[in-house]
């Protein structure tokens, strides 16, 4: 298959991007390196069956690869630190860079999957969250660049589904680590390892009870694939 990878030099798209060229697919990864780095793809430079593109995907992406089948789009800065330095920068990604791809994907008639995240339920007060669960949201908080952006883009889809017949499917990912994170992104694992290396007291936040559900990258991965290759997909949100 044919497959176009949006944010594939970033942490998580890059080890899908792996997976994809290791299952024999022709990988297009899409990166405008806002938060993607170069060293995370540049050994698929000389793999015949990887394309790089670089492109800010908030304008639209022209077909100039041919037929197209999958389409993941990941392009979003994800960190607490990355998506709230240019906070409209991240609310376009999400909404007008989705919009820009459904369109792609109506066009070419090739299923997409948007990453979605936690954070569309705000501050939540079910736990763990269900995909029933609406959330308890604070549109002008500090992180609603992110948590609003998300949640218009998956409206999108929703809608490109019903209006335009779209096979758009949405996974909300939760709390990712591995290789290829960054070390300075704000979330809590990265922090934790950052300050034992650095020698520095570990910062716990609140009285110490919160919890977090943690998943291994290529677990994602691996998760982010199955769901992209059900055969029959209601289009429902699952959280990963």
């Amino acid at each position: 298959m044919r497959i176009i990878v949006t944010g594939g030099a970033g942490f998580v798209g890059s080890h899908l991007v792996d997976a994809l060229l290791a299952q024999g697919h022709h990988v297009i990864c899409v990166d405008r390196f806002f938060s993607g780095k170069k060293e995370n793809i540049v050994h698929h430079l000389t793999n015949p069956n990887f394309t790089l593109v670089t492109h800010d995907v908030r304008k639209r992406l022209k077909n100039k690869f041919g037929s197209i089948d999958r389409i993941y789009h990941l392009a979003c800065p994800a960190s607490p630190d990355q998506y709230q330095f240019d906070p409209v920068l991240t609310l376009e990604t999400s909404v007008m860079g989705t919009k820009n791809l459904l369109e792609f994907a109506r066009e070419a008639n090739a299923r997409l999957l948007f990453t979605s995240t936690s954070e569309i339920y705000g501050d939540p007060l079910e736990h763990p969250q269900k995909e029933t669960y609406w959330g308890n949201v604070d549109p002008l908080g500090k992180r609603a660049c992110y948590d609003e952006g998300k949640r218009a883009g998956e409206t999108l889809c929703k809608d490109y589904r019903v209006q335009y017949g779209v096979d758009a499917r949405i996974v909300r990912l939760f709390n990712t680590y591995g290789p290829r994170m960054m070390f300075h992104d704000g979330r809590v694992l990265s922090n934790f390892i950052l300050q034992a290396l650095l020698g520095e007291d570990i910062t716990v936040h609140g009285d110490g009870t919160q919890t977090r559900s943690f998943m291994y990258v290529s677990d994602l991965v691996s998760a982010l694939i199955k769901r992209m290759e059900l055969a029959i997909d209601d289009g429902a949100p699952m959280n990963l």
